[in-house]
């Protein structure tokens, strides 16, 4: 039995992550973390995921819970994530880390730090969105710069870090089968006098509106077609679900930094 310890158990993924471990085999929850402070330390982890007592605290300090756990599971914000990656990779403890919003220096860091265990990190825990990646690659590879390519998220107000993770991985996977760095011909969003699109651009725009979950477009438009590709998440279940697949199988890893297209076979 694999066991696990979900950080930031008191927030909307980490409750589903802990209902998900409860309806897999093969995996228990024995450890839930959360910031110091928060209103669900020192209460039972199932009890605030909704899916009954478990006997299981809501601790405020990971160090104190992951001697007898085989994974960590973290769904927090970047600046904490980093210190629980640093935590992990200091015991080797493998992690899994749905967290978005890491800058380039923090994960650059992370890098260095994945090189002493074993971490699937993935801005989109989701199959459908994974298999989205390979396909987008693809595609742009065979149509190559003569389309445009445009790529529009959609997610909930509360959502802090834009554009998406998934969406920066989208507009890299595209930047890539074309050979170039995304940061090269990535724009954000579009205002005033920016004159004509030029040239392999790839437009990156992110939309903050109501509950919506997840929505991700890519377009490619050239002179008379357009192909659009979206993927429309109707529930947080799917990254939880994802999740949870993935801790199962960073367990007994060689160190690295992994992602879900290892998880799911598609390399």
């Amino acid at each position: 039995m694999v066991r696990a310890v979900v950080i930031g158990a008191g927030g909307r993924m980490g409750r589903m992550v802990v209902g998900a471990i409860q309806e897999t085999e093969g995996i228990e929850c024995v450890g839930g973390v959360e910031a110091p402070g928060h209103p669900a330390v020192g209460k039972d982890v199932g009890e605030i995921a909704g899916v009954g007592r478990m006997g299981v605290e809501i601790s405020d300090d990971l160090s104190s819970v992951m001697e007898d756990t085989d994974v960590l599971i973290d769904f927090t914000v970047a600046e904490a994530a980093l210190k629980h990656i640093e935590l992990a990779s200091s015991r080797r403890k493998p992690m899994v880390v749905g967290t978005t919003g890491f800058s380039a220096e923090q994960m650059k860091r992370i890098r260095e730090l994945a090189e002493g265990f074993p971490c699937v990190l993935s801005p989109n825990m989701s199959a459908g969105v994974n298999l989205l990646f390979r396909l987008v690659e693809e595609v742009a590879g065979v149509l190559g710069e003569d389309y445009d390519v445009e790529v529009v998220e959609v997610h909930h107000r509360r959502k802090k870090d834009a554009p998406s993770g998934t969406a920066l991985r989208i507009a890299e996977r595209v930047a890539r089968a074309r050979g170039r760095s995304l940061q090269e011909v990535a724009v954000y969003g579009r205002e005033g006098m920016v004159g004509e699109r030029k040239r392999g651009e790839i437009g990156i725009l992110a939309v903050r509106a109501g509950d919506v979950v997840g929505e991700h477009t890519v377009i490619f438009a050239t002179e008379g077609e357009r192909i659009e590709i979206t993927h429309r998440a109707s529930s947080r279940e799917i990254f939880a679900r994802g999740a949870v697949r993935a801790a199962l199988w960073v367990v007994g890893k060689k160190p690295g930094l992994y992602d879900m297209a290892d998880v799911l076979g598609l390399k």
